[in-house]
C-alpha cells in the first residue's frame, strides 16, 4: 500500500519520529513522510510512533492509506525535498 504521513509535535519529539519514520517511508517534507509499505511494516511503524508520543500531550499524527499509487497524482510546486535525498 502507498501511505501519506504527517505529524505535529514538539520541537524535542520532532527528531525521534523523524528517525522512526526514515526506516520506513521517504522524507518529502518538514514533518511529512510517504511512500509504498506493507501492512505488516505499517503496523510496526504505527507501533513505535505509539509507544515514543505515549507520554506527551497535544501530539498529532495522521496516516493517509492508498492500496496504491494507481489512483494519486502527486505534484509539487516549488523544490521536491524527494529528489534532494544525499546518497552515502
Amino acid at each position: 500500500m502507498f501511505v501519506i504521513l504527517y505529524y505535529d509535535v514538539n520541537k524535542k519529539l520532532c527528531p525521534k519520529i523523524h528517525k522512526i519514520c526514515k526506516k520506513y517511508l521517504q522524507w518529502v517534507q518538514n514533518s511529512v513522510f510517504e511512500g509504498e509499505i506493507s501492512e505488516g511494516n505499517l503496523a510496526e511503524l504505527t507501533y513505535l510512533i505509539e509507544d515514543k508520543i505515549k507520554k506527551y500531550k497535544n501530539v498529532s499524527i495522521i496516516v493517509y492509506k492508498f492500496r496504491s499509487m494507481n489512483y494519486i497524482k502527486r505534484e509539487v510546486i516549488g523544490i521536491d525535498k524527494k529528489d534532494d535525498i544525499d546518497f552515502i
